[in-house]
């Protein structure tokens, strides 16, 4: 355990060594680490853990269980205060696996590191299945199914890297900002956002494309980034200023919002806003994924916790639709109703209850069945509510977008609104906490 410095900045450290019992937890090894998180909560700096334990000690028996406790209460306490990263590098399994769990973010190494509750033996034991350690909890299981690992890299270096570049879009700790790079204003019209949506709403668009149009040249720093790939999240500078960036993927499942996306997009949402962080959300959402595998697994309590994250969140909010906001979802995806600062929308945004195809066939239902051409008459119908409703200028009559912009100004007006912004603060009522839809 000790303490250094990454780019100049303070930062606290643990690392637990495998070659020495395995790596396993006492209760002198838990009292050195409780020790250091103490200090790095006093001082008001990032605690950085390097993870590569068995376990606990089974000879301590439950001393060394007590040390786990310890540790976990500790995570609690520096949570929202403090950021806390975990660099998974080797095993992680049993009680080990609960303190990474707490802390914001999970790093772990490809093929090398794995988390998990109870190994494979015991899985075997239990239930019969036969499963390997890098299947049950390996780096890409967590990456890609669980989302319990925020990134992974290819090994012990890249991911030492990660965290660095990770440490400069973050601050030390929440009553600070992170320090702003010098930036001249210079031309800020880029065109190539002209041309990104199809002509076809129907047609995907990659959405890192309107990112990178959008921020500091190569400054996006995903999280999550084969999980829940129909949202995406991470972080990027826009003039020299860090912010989290929460948006619709079209190419995946259309942008929909579902159960791991509303999760991923909700945690994410909550960092930000811990740590002074500006958000920037961009929409293109046809609505929620239906289905019973989505109801059941609790799409309801699930969404509701990215519309309460965003709706808690006081940091600098401004959203652009950049095509489809469509019912339920306009108003989860940081609409004006919940506590946005700014609404822009492209032209080709379309602002509506529904989709015109299935709009028209519930308005104009009589209508339709009683026409000699029911078919014809439901396109006709289908037109006349897409030219009446799929744009942006009803929602912008009533104020509920602030302006209609053209893409290739968005970069220009998104740098002047941060930082008009940026003197914020918010007021809320008295209260021990609130109680997010867990």
């Amino acid at each position: 355990t000790g303490y250094g410095t990454i780019n100049g900045r303070l930062i606290y450290i643990f690392a637990q060594d495998f070659t020495v019992f395995g790596g396993s937890l006492s209760e002198t090894h838990a009292e050195k680490i409780c020790k250091v998180m103490d200090l790095a909560l006093q001082v008001g700096v990032p605690m950085i853990g390097l993870n590569d334990s068995g376990g606990a000690r089974i000879q301590e028996g439950v001393r060394s269980l007590g040390g786990y406790a310890d540790i976990f209460y500790r995570n609690v306490q520096a949570s929202g205060v403090i950021p806390q990263i975990s660099a998974i590098m080797g095993p992680c399994a049993g009680g080990a696996v609960y303190s990474p769990a707490i802390t914001d973010f999970t790093m772990m190494v490809e093929d090398t590191s794995y988390m998990f509750v109870t190994g494979p033996n015991v899985v075997k034991t239990v239930t019969n299945e036969i499963v390997t350690s890098e299947e049950l909890g390996g780096a890409s299981a967590h990456s890609t199914k669980s989302g319990v690992a925020h990134t992974t890299s290819a090994n012990d270096i890249e991911l030492l890297e990660d965290i660095k570049s990770l440490l400069s879009y973050i601050p030390q700790n929440n009553e600070e900002t992170t320090k702003q790079l010098d930036y001249k204003l210079q031309d800020e019209v880029r065109e190539v956002l002209s041309d990104i949506i199809p002509d076809n709403p129907n047609k995907p668009y990659d959405m890192h494309d309107v990112i990178n149009g959008v921020i500091d040249t190569d400054s996006f720093y995903e999280i999550h980034k084969n999980y829940a790939e129909n949202i995406l999240v991470g972080f990027a500078r826009i003039g020299g200023r860090s912010i989290g960036i929460v948006a619709n993927q079209p190419m995946v499942l259309a942008g929909v919002l579902d159960v791991d996306s509303s999760k991923k997009a909700a945690r994410f949402t909550r960092f930000c806003d811990a740590f002074n962080i500006p958000l920037l959300v961009l929409v293109d959402v046809p609505g929620f994924l239906p289905g019973t595998n989505q109801e059941w697994n609790g799409i309801i309590t699930n969404g509701a916790k990215l519309l309460y994250a965003l709706s808690e969140a006081t940091v600098p909010k401004i959203t652009v639709i950049t095509r489809k906001a469509y019912g339920g979802a306009y108003d989860v995806m940081n609409s004006k109703h919940i506590g946005a600062d700014l609404n822009y929308a492209w032209p080709s945004a379309e602002i509506a209850v529904m989709g015109a195809k299935g709009a028209a066939e519930i308005i104009f239902k009589r209508e339709i069945k009683s026409s000699d051409n029911p078919e014809q008459k439901w396109k006709e119908k289908e037109a006349e509510y897409a030219e009446n409703f799929a744009n942006p200028y009803g929602a912008a009559k009533r104020g509920f977008i602030d302006e209609v912009i053209l893409p290739k100004n968005t970069r220009r007006k998104l740098i002047k609104a941060f930082k008009m912004l940026e003197g914020k603060r918010v007021e809320r009522p008295k209260r021990k906490h609130g109680n997010i839809p867990l």
